[in-house]
């Protein structure tokens, strides 16, 4: 059932003069038996992308689509019909359309009750216009979808000057559907995504690794140095938490006996929010069983060059105005030697007091409870990683900073371990992964007391992990990639949020609305009060403005929609300030 919508019922917001008429031809259809919304299906015979690729003048044709544009010239109308594939022309004529005496179809439904933005069905035929365009005669349509919102398009004036773009980051995210329709390239960046992850799914499928899943909620938040989301299983009577990665549970796998094993995994960190961090944030991580660092570096090299060839036929790529090229083999250089290289210190000798004084000169800023591992990743983010523009593996980690990672073979301070950067990010984390079960318990013991000392990401001491080590797991290596900042790079995106389709975003602020006794204790006649609490939501956005714009505001109001109600005098609203003075 459709129900008329009173514009000045409090219980629904104020809609603009655009909606109000929408929603006035919504029940004008209704009028004529049409429904806005039916409930069958229709299934169309092609696409804008195949119409065009494999053209057949006169050919019966069967689409539907978003309503973009029109351009009505009386018995006569172009229009531009938007589908998944793009858009294409559309022509309607009176005289197809309604072929007897009743010409309302056309006259009053096409040129007076639709709208940009409609969803419609057609059943047309292809002919190609004066000027070349490719063009679906219309001869038959259909409203599938009734928009009661006006679409945000841009406008172009005779010089070609754009207006009205839907541009603004923040209303693009949180209207994601609105930044779709209206902005082509969007929707290529998330199909561009699609195509990566398919990349990346075949290239290990031919290697025979097997793609499993593991648990979201865990007991123990393992896998990474993060602080997780808590939540509580009411019938265990537990505290669960959202995995900050899925690490520890795949390892369990390779002891179990499989070979190579990956996830896709959505992982979540209660953390900051930036331009290169969400929340929630997808990975893929993989472990092969009888390998090490060295030849995972190998096969990072060769995924990323493959996917670079796949999604944009080259291995450069530009971004920011850099070119990057991601053919193998990548340079690789040390933690310790990229801090030496860009600060000018060797601390490869130092102890955490020299580290944190040096964090100190270097202008870094620095807590107590921040340890030896903490204090070298400081100093690298701050002093060292921007540099890394062209493909680079950071190798060879202290220990402190890599409690999961294999003690290097040729020094034991440190680890087996990389990180991948590129454009100056971190794209990858990989390891030899330490299957020692005894010097896995020190390790998480260290961590412990990392944690006592204050640090929230330090890792818990994960039992059952340590128990399956004490079964043996082979030598192994793994990584983990994040597909955000992968798909910023094949994109030439700076924002996370880009290439995420609903990124996490700051809660809306709504003030609380006053209360009708408010407006009356100010000096709201008791005729004008739902009138002001439309357009003011409280006292203090009406006090604000000045007496003069209230008065013009209010009557103008009163005027537009022909209320019956005696005009405001100026004297009476300045009445309402003094009250409030």
């Amino acid at each position: 059932m459709y129900v008329t919508i009173y514009f000045l019922s409090l219980k629904i917001k104020m809609l603009s003069e655009q909606e109000k008429i929408r929603r006035e031809k919504l029940e004008k259809l209704i009028d004529y038996g049409i429904n806005p919304y039916p409930q069958h299906s229709f299934e169309t015979s092609t696409d804008s992308k195949k119409i065009k690729s494999s053209f057949e003048e006169g050919k019966s044709v069967k689409i539907a689509g978003r309503l973009m544009s029109r351009r009505i010239q009386g018995k006569a109308s172009f229009a531009e019909l938007l589908d998944n594939e793009g858009k294409i022309q559309l022509y309607f004529n009176r005289d197809e359309i309604c072929q007897g005496e009743d010409k309302s179809l056309y006259n009053d439904v096409y040129k007076k009750l639709l709208d940009i933005g409609d969803i419609i069905g057609i059943n047309g035929s292809l002919f190609t216009t004066k000027v070349g365009e490719m063009t679906v005669l219309v001869k038959k349509f259909i409203l599938l979808s009734k928009s009661l919102k006006p679409l945000p398009l841009p406008k172009t004036d005779s010089e070609g000057n754009t207006y009205d773009e839907f541009n603004d980051p923040e209303s693009r995210y949180r209207q994601r559907y609105v930044d779709l329709i209206v902005n082509s390239s969007v929707k290529e960046t998330f199909i561009k995504r699609t195509k990566i992850i398919d990349k990346i799914r075949t290239f290990l499928n031919k290697r025979d690794y097997l793609e499993v899943e593991t648990p979201v909620l865990q007991p123990i938040p393992g896998g990474a140095s993060a602080k997780p989301f808590t939540t509580h299983h009411n019938a265990l009577n537990i505290p669960l938490y959202l995995r900050i990665a899925n690490e520890l549970y795949l390892k369990r796998l390779i002891v179990g006996g499989f070979a190579g094993v990956y996830e896709f995994a959505k992982a979540f960190r209660n953390e900051g929010m930036d331009r290169t961090h969400n929340p929630e944030f997808t990975m893929i991580e993989l472990y092969v069983a009888y390998k090490d660092y060295y030849w995972m570096m190998e096969l990072t090299e060769k995924l990323i060059e493959e996917i670079s060839i796949s999604i944009n036929k080259s291995t450069l790529i530009s971004l920011d105005g850099k070119e990057i090229n991601l053919k193998a083999p990548y340079k690789r250089i040390s933690i310790l030697d990229s801090i030496k290289e860009h600060t000018g210190i060797d601390v490869s000798d130092f102890d955490e007091k020299q580290m944190f004084e040096t964090a100190k000169k270097l202008g870094i800023e620095v807590e107590s409870n921040m340890g030896y591992g903490k204090l070298i990743d400081a100093i690298f983010g701050e002093k060292c990683e921007h540099h890394y523009i062209q493909p680079t593996f950071i190798i060879d980690y202290p220990k402190e900073m890599s409690p999961l990672t294999k003690e290097h073979r040729d020094n034991p301070k440190l680890t087996e371990r990389f990180e991948l950067f590129i454009n100056g990010k971190e794209i990858a984390n990989a390891y030899s992964e330490l299957n020692d079960p005894i010097d896995q318990m020190m390790r998480f013991k260290d961590q412990l007391k990392l944690s006592e000392k204050g640090d929230e990401e330090a890792m818990y001491i994960d039992k059952d992990f340590v128990r399956a080590l004490e079964y043996g797991m082979p030598p192994t290596s793994g990584i983990g990639i994040g597909i955000d900042r992968l798909v910023m790079l094949f994109t030439n995106q700076k924002s996370i949020q880009e290439v995420i389709f609903f990124p996490q975003m700051k809660p809306q602020i709504n003030k609380p609305i006053s209360k009708r006794s408010d407006f009356l204790t100010i000096g709201v006649n008791e005729d004008w009060i739902d009138i002001v609490m439309e357009i003011y939501v409280d006292t203090e956005s009406l006090l604000s403005n000045k007496p003069t714009q209230v008065h013009q505001k209010l009557n103008g109001f009163r005027k537009k929609n022909k209320l019956n109600l005696d005009a405001l005098q100026l004297d009476n609203v300045a009445e309402w300030f003094k009250t409030n003075s």
